[in-house]
């Protein structure tokens, strides 16, 4: 009871105070900025994905639908992209290219998709772009049942350094079947080849009944996902509930928890679980109280930031800004705030051009650039 109190006292703090872990940096705001940012895109609603192609041009996924191309300062629709379920945070979500684009042309896409009907699941696609128009669709994994819940797809989507796609689905707001259960999909991490074969090697294939493609399970709704420059470990973040926002290492096999573990509370302010360890489940790298509401995660490692290399650069829906984590002997050891009020920030990623984008909702895309 006296840990349940103390959890809701938290979140009558204010937000820069951060979250409850020893020895936590508190969040600062940089009194001089480097950067400014420029817009590059605008006139986006809800842009979650993006995608730099060899040409310069960047591909967007709208969650509405769209599917757009942004190429010499002019927008255009591309044709025939996957029908969505369009309902809450469900739609069209996350892309990602193929390590060898340029030879085979392969773009991933992940999205809520409605096929088999009585609402959606998460899916993830292959296909390629010619001209205008996206050709050679393959269904790579669909979840399963589909849910009339417009929550909790996950839906980030990275290539790992073997060469397997990994993909997040989220609990599909169903805690208590989905994410403990290796047999239903929901509340995981997947890993797949890039044409859909399942690894050999995946952790679960000999289990009677399991999902073939978990690689690991326990998540509650993963939104953030990048590969560690040096490591080549598979960072995620995920949404906690009210507080216990996470960022986790992901290990084959390993269960993180959800929801018999967290740092959160129910919205209402009432108790998930006591418990924020038990045996045989992970802790976070990292984890917020109050929840920052984390969408879009990448690495900086382009001389271009200078001062912020090494860094992980988080976005904030509810706080809207760029978050800095400074990481320095396994541990986050400084939180900066970047560009605050800039709006709800769903996807940032340093591009092949060395510098970073940042999506923000209702604006369009912002290039981070030194100040002139």
């Amino acid at each position: 009871m006296l840990k349940s109190l103390y959890i809701i006292l938290l979140f009558f703090l204010l937000p820069s105070i951060g979250c409850t872990q020893e020895n936590e940096p508190a969040i600062a705001t940089p009194t001089e900025m480097t950067y400014t940012t420029e817009l590059v895109v605008p006139e986006l609603e809800i842009p979650w994905g993006m995608a730099f192609l060899p040409d310069g041009s960047i591909l967007v996924s709208e969650k509405t639908g769209a599917l757009l191309l942004y190429k010499e300062g002019k927008k255009q629709s591309i044709e025939n992209p996957p029908a969505v379920y369009t309902r809450g945070q469900g739609g069209l979500l996350d892309l990602e290219l193929h390590p060898n684009y340029e030879e085979n042309g392969w773009i991933y896409i992940s999205y809520s998709s409605p096929e088999g009907g009585n609402g959606g699941h998460t899916a993830v696609m292959r296909a390629k772009l010619s001209g205008n128009r996206l050709t050679d669709q393959e269904i790579l994994y669909k979840g399963t049942p589909n849910t009339s819940s417009g929550t909790h797809f996950g839906s980030r989507m990275e290539f790992g350094s073997d060469g397997l796609l990994y993909f997040s689905i989220g609990d599909r707001y169903s805690r208590d079947q989905n994410p403990q259960d290796i047999t239903r999909d929901g509340g995981k991490i997947y890993r797949i080849h890039d044409d859909g074969r399942i690894p050999t090697d995946n952790p679960f294939v000999d289990e009677p009944n399991a999902k073939k493609a978990v690689y690991s399970y326990g998540h509650r709704n993963p939104q953030g996902m990048v590969k560690h420059p040096e490591t080549g470990v598979i960072w995620v973040h995920e949404h906690g509930p009210k507080g216990g926002d996470e960022i986790n290492l992901i290990q084959p096999s390993k269960n993180y928890g959800w929801p018999k573990i967290t740092y959160g509370i129910n919205y209402n302010g009432t108790t998930i679980t006591e418990d924020t360890a038990l045996p045989g489940m992970e802790q976070p790298f990292y984890y917020w109280v109050p929840s920052i509401a984390p969408c879009g995660m990448t690495f900086v490692t382009s001389d271009k930031y200078p001062d912020w290399k090494g860094s992980l650069l988080v976005g904030s829906l509810v706080f809207q800004y760029l978050e800095r984590c400074v990481i320095e002997n396994n541990q986050v050891t400084k939180r900066e705030k970047l560009f605050e009020n800039i709006g709800r920030v769903r996807n940032v990623r340093q591009a092949p051009d060395g510098y970073i984008y940042v999506a923000v909702e209702g604006e369009g895309i912002f290039k981070v650039v030194p100040k002139s």
